[in-house]
């Protein structure tokens, strides 16, 4: 899927007046921001849609970075964060074309970026490992295969979704502080409701 086509998709699913995925944080961030992260630091949110995640962090005094491919979930993101008096940088972007300066971030989150195929989540991986300053924290969230029998949320393809095997692969130019496959449910908007099955990563960069 190129960068309009990408637009495109995901324009049409923000272009309602309601957040898609609420307006709270991601549980799994909060819990790993709170044990790994601290105020004044710089963050960079990868494809962070409505900004729900963005604006919590910047309400917790960090400095973040936000890009995402879709132009109406942006101007959605900017407005959240105005009235919750808060900045975060957004710019209207994909992974492929966002500008992943090296060592220029104390943590990278990636929460349900589930959109990337095998190709793409390898180039991620090394692109967030590239734009982490020495010591950074990379937390990710996202669906395993089971995930396909709840139906709760998240892509219908296999290929992209994670297993604990694929995610250590990935992830193993960087020291795994957590690692985890689990069930819980969800209450993150229309799109994310319910039982889920849950992988999370926190890694940093050695």
């Amino acid at each position: 899927m190129g960068f309009l086509d990408a637009t495109d998709f995901w324009n049409a699913r923000f272009n309602k007046p309601e957040f898609i995925f609420g307006l709270e944080p991601n549980e799994y961030l909060v819990q790993q921001s709170n044990a790994h992260l601290t105020a004044g630091q710089k963050i960079l949110c990868i494809s962070d849609g409505e900004g729900r995640n963005g604006v919590w962090l910047a309400k917790q005094g960090m400095r973040v970075t936000g890009f995402d491919v879709s132009d109406i979930a942006l101007a959605k993101a900017r407005q959240f964060a105005l009235e919750s008096k808060v900045t975060v940088q957004y710019s209207l972007c994909d992974t492929d074309s966002f500008d992943w300066v090296k060592d220029n971030y104390d943590a990278v989150a990636g929460i349900f970026i589930q959109f990337a195929d095998p190709e793409m989540r390898a180039r991620i991986f090394k692109q967030v490992y590239q734009a982490l300053k020495p010591g950074g924290i990379f937390i990710l969230q996202g669906y395993t295969p089971k995930q396909l029998e709840y139906k709760t949320g998240g892509p219908s393809l296999m290929e992209h979704l994670y297993t604990e095997e694929m995610i250590r692969e990935l992830a193993s130019d960087f020291e795994i502080l957590d690692l985890c496959c689990y069930e819980k449910s969800l209450s993150e908007g229309a799109r994310h409701s319910g039982i889920s099955a849950l992988l999370g990563l926190v890694a940093k960069k050695i």
